[in-house]
């Protein structure tokens, strides 16, 4: 199963991104996160960044995959009806074709009010293909 965690790209420049998705109740894990109080799990907040990132750095031919996580803070909840405004900055290209990446997802409730709900630092690393796979076995 493959979970799309951004809808839309606001704004894009060439070192930031900022995307949003919008938590809706039909969204089938809200079910079992949690009964009676259904909130958008911290992992997939974690995961928005890192499409959010993955969509930043598409034009860097290869494929990227979350690397490393530094520092990483949640702070409030995102509920189904608000939306995860994500907000991605590269910070670093590292000579190993990794890039160190800053990232804030802020929730924006329906009042236009919002606070953090995760931030961090990150690393995105190309894909390691196995030796088998590469060889075409």
């Amino acid at each position: 199963m493959k979970f799309l965690l951004i809808d839309q790209v606001l704004d894009r420049t060439p070192t930031s991104i900022v995307a949003i998705k919008n938590v809706t109740a039909a969204e089938e894990y809200l079910g079992d996160h949690f009964p009676g109080f259904p909130v958008l799990p911290g992992v997939f907040m974690l995961e928005a960044l890192t499409q959010a990132a993955r969509e930043l750095l598409k034009d860097r031919g290869q494929r990227l995959v979350l690397g490393q996580v530094k520092a990483l803070r949640y702070g409030s909840f995102v509920r189904p009806g608000e939306a995860l405004k994500v907000e991605v900055t590269l910070d670093k290209t590292n000579d190993d074709g990794s890039f160190t990446m800053k990232g804030q997802a802020s929730v924006v409730r329906v009042d236009g009010t919002g606070e953090t709900a995760v931030s961090g630092r990150f690393t995105m690393r190309p894909a390691r293909i196995p030796a088998t796979a590469a060889a075409g076995a």
